[in-house]
């Protein structure tokens, strides 16, 4: 007769969970999820912007620099 085998612990994270005094505070962390959201869309569009000026800026450096006088864009009302 063969010896019972013993089933496997489970291969899941709860041996490393330490218990808790107090429970979640789970409308801090929603708070700092969107403020966290909110920063990095800032921070996004923030390096856009920094881009999109960095190119306007070269193609303009570029045509002076071919010694064109027509570089500089000029905008006109419209009526």
């Amino acid at each position: 007769m063969q010896p019972l085998r013993v089933a496997p612990e489970p291969l899941d994270l709860s041996r490393y969970e330490k218990p808790r005094a107090e429970p979640d505070d789970f409308r801090h962390r929603m708070l700092a999820n969107i403020a966290a959201l909110a920063f990095t869309i800032a921070l996004t569009a923030i390096g856009i912007w920094l881009a999109v000026s960095i190119a306007d800026l070269r193609r303009t450096q570029d045509c002076v620099l071919m010694g064109r006088r027509d570089c500089v864009k000029i905008t006109t009302p419209h009526i």
